[in-house]
């Protein structure tokens, strides 16, 4: 009594692409898939180490900035 049969899925599809349209649907799964292709090639992009800064030779290479006081520390 929970489960949809197989015709209840055709009518369900058939509501979608009349509401949709065939070229919109394709569409929209076109997105869909480039969509997920640059999500992967993101991932696999952080996966890869970043390079260290090149140190010139006789420089020191300056370490992170000191935090800036704000109107809460100061108070304090």
């Amino acid at each position: 009594m929970g489960s949809f049969s197989l015709v209840h899925w055709l009518v369900l599809g058939l509501i979608v692409l009349l509401l949709f349209g065939k070229g919109r649907f394709s569409d929209m799964m076109g997105d869909v898939a480039k969509g997920l292709k640059s999500f992967k090639k993101g991932m696999a992009e952080d996966d890869a180490p970043t390079p260290a800064p090149k140190q010139i030779e006789g420089q020191r290479v300056p370490d992170a900035p000191a935090p800036t006081p704000t109107a809460e520390t100061e108070n304090r």
